[in-house]
């Protein structure tokens, strides 16, 4: 690893029915150049229909892998990692001893953008699956709460560049969520790398 390329502090959690690990400022340096390739993207929009009514997702979102996505009821077809996300993809699986093959990036143009209570529970992430989440630009909240009554709960402020690692059952036992934060006015990105199964 490149020294002053990947600096951070990691702190590893063990809850109950989960393990996440998180590492402050993991990207170091790189954490500029990434969110400017990001915003240079070609991102999109979608609707979702929630109880029979179609409403506009409240961020953008792209889908990069090896294989097709189910993602808010669509089916996303795959588009090839631009060679800037392997790389990092390249360093996650080095130091996570993980394999990923594909990633989803979301765009939360400001405060305004969310995504509500889910768990990354879909088919193709198999069972168990781990999913390393990279934080760019202005500084989100994130909670989690488990969901045996919704009693347990934790919550993170991720920042420019950190890693939250989710893993374990964390996605069979723990929902999680970006809450609205109007207040907010940068955007924010978050690239959400797993292994899509089929």
């Amino acid at each position: 690893m490149t020294p002053g390329l990947f600096e951070s502090e990691k702190l590893d959690y063990s809850w109950p029915n989960a393990e996440i690990q998180y590492s402050a400022g993991w990207l170091g340096k790189r954490a500029d150049d990434l969110q400017t390739q990001m915003l240079g993207l070609p991102w999109q929009s979608g609707q979702i229909t929630v109880y029979g009514k179609s409403h506009l997702i409240p961020r953008l979102y792209l889908w990069y892998g090896d294989t097709p996505y189910t993602y808010s009821g669509k089916l996303h077809e795959p588009c090839a990692m631009p060679k800037f996300l392997l790389n990092i993809k390249d360093r996650l699986q080095d130091e996570l001893q993980v394999a990923f093959n594909s990633v989803l990036c979301n765009l939360y143009r400001d405060g305004n953008d969310c995504v509500g209570w889910h768990s990354d529970n879909e088919k193709e992430l198999g069972k168990n699956p781990v999913i390393a989440s990279i934080s760019l630009g202005a500084t989100r909240k994130f909670r989690l709460r488990h969901t045996s009554g919704h009693v347990q709960t934790r919550e993170f402020e991720l920042s420019h560049g950190d890693l939250l690692v989710m893993k374990g059952e964390c996605q069979k036992y723990w929902q999680h969520c970006v809450p609205r934060q109007r207040g907010i006015r940068q955007p924010r990105i978050n690239l959400t790398f797993r292994f899509n199964y089929f």
